[in-house]
């Protein structure tokens, strides 16, 4: 595994739903957005022109929210190996400034597959285009 990724996001008016928290269909769009900010922040321009990621699948547990005002810190990583066309990647929401000992509020395990820009299909991972994040072995 490489190492992890992280960014912050802040609750502000337009993400509270009637409960008075974060909505659960922010929680997804912000577990995009830093999966989406890794691969520009450690995919090369060449990778990044030719491969664009989509979500197959979300696995999502909700333990905790936040209020307007308050901050969380996404963590994400690539967990395992590629599996042909598909990535698993997990992303962990904690309180901001309780990164490291804090209560995960949200946690997710979502399946990404790759698109070859050029052809519109799906295509097996490429090992350099897996290194960045993943220094262990693919798999086929």
């Amino acid at each position: 595994m490489a190492e992890p990724f992280t960014r912050s996001f802040e609750a502000t008016s337009e993400h509270i739903d009637q409960l008075g928290h974060v909505n659960n269909a922010v929680w997804v769009q912000w577990m995009e957005e830093v999966s989406v900010a890794h691969w520009e922040a450690v995919a090369p321009p060449e990778h990044q022109a030719a491969y664009v990621w989509v979500v197959t699948r979300h696995e999502i547990d909700y333990r905790g929210n936040i209020r307007e005002g308050e901050r969380v810190t996404a963590t994400t990583w690539i967990p395992d190996p590629p599996k042909r066309a598909t990535f698993d990647r997990c992303v962990a929401f904690r309180r901001e400034g309780d990164e490291e000992t804090g209560k995960v509020l949200v946690r997710a395990r979502t399946t990404w597959a790759v698109i070859e820009v050029a052809s519109g299909r799906l295509v097996r991972i490429p090992k350099d285009v897996a290194a960045p994040f993943w220094n262990g072995s693919p798999t086929s």
